[in-house]
């Protein structure tokens, strides 16, 4: 088993505690944004599966209509429609994302790291593949940058095996990444994520 650097976990208490109080100006804004565009709760808590082939709910600000997991696919397009005018602003900026730096807290995440997936989609994983759950999932990594137009790439018919097919390229990325593994490597990713 390939060991993940030494100060990763000291270094995602540390991070992650940073911005969550750099960004908690923005959460009462943010909150009334949404309640006010459509009824629901400000927060949504998507099951997802983390290190080890633990189940956790990541936290997210709501950036779709309430019930959306019930009114169709689990994967978003660009131009779905289950998806909220504050909503299709927060996920353009990522200020949806900032609520999974509890996660990070809670240890469910890592600020770099594969992105998490749902249960459905872990179970299409192969042994080789099934590798990255040996480490925790994060919340930036390489494959989000490299794949940062996903809903975009998945637009049109036959979502579901374009997600397959984007899924495996993914995880090939994140495998690369769990490999060469580095303190100097999550730095740059970050870098780049914010850039």
């Amino acid at each position: 088993m390939k060991v993940i650097y030494s100060g990763k976990r000291i270094f995602d208490i540390a991070f992650s505690s940073i911005v969550l109080i750099l960004m908690s100006p923005l959460l009462l804004p943010v909150a009334t944004l949404i309640k006010l565009d459509s009824k629901g709760p400000v927060f949504y808590k998507a099951t997802r599966v983390g290190q080890y082939g633990r189940i956790f709910k990541m936290w997210k600000f709501r950036t779709m209509i309430e019930g959306a997991d019930l009114k169709g696919p689990g994967i978003t397009v660009s131009n779905d429609k289950r998806i909220t005018r504050i909503g299709r602003i927060l996920r353009k900026t990522k200020i949806d994302e900032f609520p999974s730096f509890l996660n990070v807290l809670l240890g469910d995440m890592s600020v770099v790291g594969p992105r998490p997936e749902c249960e459905e989609w872990v179970k299409k994983y192969s042994e080789k593949e099934r590798e990255i759950l040996l480490i925790k999932p994060g919340i930036t990594g390489p494959s989000q940058i490299k794949f940062k137009n996903e809903e975009e790439l998945l637009e049109g018919e036959n979502w579901e095996q374009k997600y397959f097919n984007l899924m495996k390229c993914k995880l090939s990325t994140d495998l690369n990444y769990y490999a060469a593994n580095s303190f100097f490597q999550d730095l740059k990713i970050i870098l780049r994520t914010i850039i």
